[in-house]
């Protein structure tokens, strides 16, 4: 896979519109052009999301990433830890914007919603360390996909490391909204932050930075 990055398309000051002319709505090319990408967004399967997902990105990077995150988030075997829990995550926004405080440089911002079951549970009855590490993991992963889909590199990788606070229990029935941000995204290394929050009291469940890196290619 390439590492270099290619022209930024051009972008409104503040957010990147779904309607904007420099970034169509249908889907692009394979990234870079060739074969030798870790994983390319646009050859995954195709899975529908049960509802509209708002925010500024366009549509087909709210499609690609969502299909990113069901391919290695959640697979399809039904007897999985991650299919049973991430298929009930919802995207609700996908956001794109220029960060005047960065000097313009893009952040992604991808927004999920997840309900706390039984099976998420340890047995003290509160969302399991596990199963948070596993939401960070996976949904922190998915605003470096967005980004690099807009800067047409790839920014899937693969988890290189993940420091999780943990600031209070979250019960059966908690609603976690859960907001990751990108932080950079280079050729080799890229990370983001996270935050999975109590969405009905706005308490703060946990908190994580993830750092991801593209692999070699040939020692996989």
């Amino acid at each position: 896979m390439s590492s270099r990055q290619t022209t930024t398309p051009s972008l409104p000051s503040t957010s990147l519109s779904s309607s904007s002319t420099s970034l169509s709505n249908s889907s692009p090319s394979r990234l870079g052009g060739t074969t030798t990408s870790w994983v390319d967004p646009a050859s995954l399967p195709h899975y529908p999301h049960p509802t509209p997902i708002g925010g500024t990105a366009p549509a087909y990077v709210k499609q690609l990433t969502y299909n990113t995150f069901m391919c290695y988030g959640v697979g399809d075997d039904k007897d999985s830890f991650g299919y049973r829990v991430g298929r009930e995550v919802r995207f609700v926004e996908v956001d794109v914007i220029r960060k005047a405080e960065r000097r313009g440089r893009m952040e992604a911002r991808v927004v999920v919603e997840v309900g706390v079951g039984k099976h998420m549970l340890n047995g003290a009855g509160m969302l399991h360390g596990g199963c948070v590490a596993y939401l960070i993991d996976n949904c922190c992963s998915t605003p470096l996909v967005v980004l690099g889909l807009i800067q047409s590199v790839n920014g899937v990788g693969v988890t290189q490391s993940m420091n999780v606070m943990f600031h209070s229990p979250a019960p059966i029935g908690t609603c976690l909204q859960i907001i990751s941000t990108s932080v950079s995204l280079g050729g080799r290394v890229m990370s983001a932050r996270c935050e999975l929050v109590d969405k009905d009291t706005g308490r703060i469940i946990a908190s994580a930075v993830l750092n991801k890196m593209q692999p070699v290619l040939s020692k996989l």
